[in-house]
Formats: structure tokens, sequence, C-alpha cells
């Protein structure tokens, strides 16, 4: 079995997905903590596909709210909050 800390895993996911389609698995690390495994899917899984319904629009057919209309200064609160932390 393999190890991955998660920098390497993003930088390299489709090697470690190579190896398990070929049948072995992957322990992804969080620095040395381990915190998932990756596995091949057993033939048996119960794993649907669902594809969008006919005519449903993509992402840019959603409609975004309006921009808030306050008047906020982000950077006086952010040195604020700096400060409060100190």
């Amino acid at each position: 079995m393999k190890a991955a800390k998660i920098a390497d895993l993003k930088s390299h996911l489709s090697r470690y997905l190579r190896e398990v389609r070929a049948g072995n698995s992957v322990t992804v690390l969080d620095r040395e903590t381990p915190v998932a495994r990756l596995v091949p899917l057993d033939s048996g899984d119960d794993v649907t596909i669902t594809l969008p319904a006919k005519g449903a629009g993509g992402l840019a057919s959603v409609k975004l709210p309006r921009p808030a209309k306050i008047k906020v200064d982000a950077v006086r609160i952010l040195i604020e909050d700096r400060r409060k932390r100190g």
C-alpha cells in the first residue's frame, strides 16, 4: 500500500489514480496523519451516475443575486480585526 501527503496527491493525482486502477490502495496523509484511503471500486459497488435532465442549463444560466448596496471599508475591518488578535 502506498501513502501520499495531500500536497503530493494534488500535484500527482493522475499517477495515484493509475495506481488505484491497477488494484492498489493509496493512504492519504495530512502531514503524517492518515485521513483517507483511495481504493479501487468493486464491480458490485453501488455507484450511480446521473446525467443532467434534457434542457437543463449549464452553470452560465444560473442567475446570481445583485451585489448588496452597502458601504463597507473592508480594509479598515481587516486592520481592526488584526489589532484585536495582537
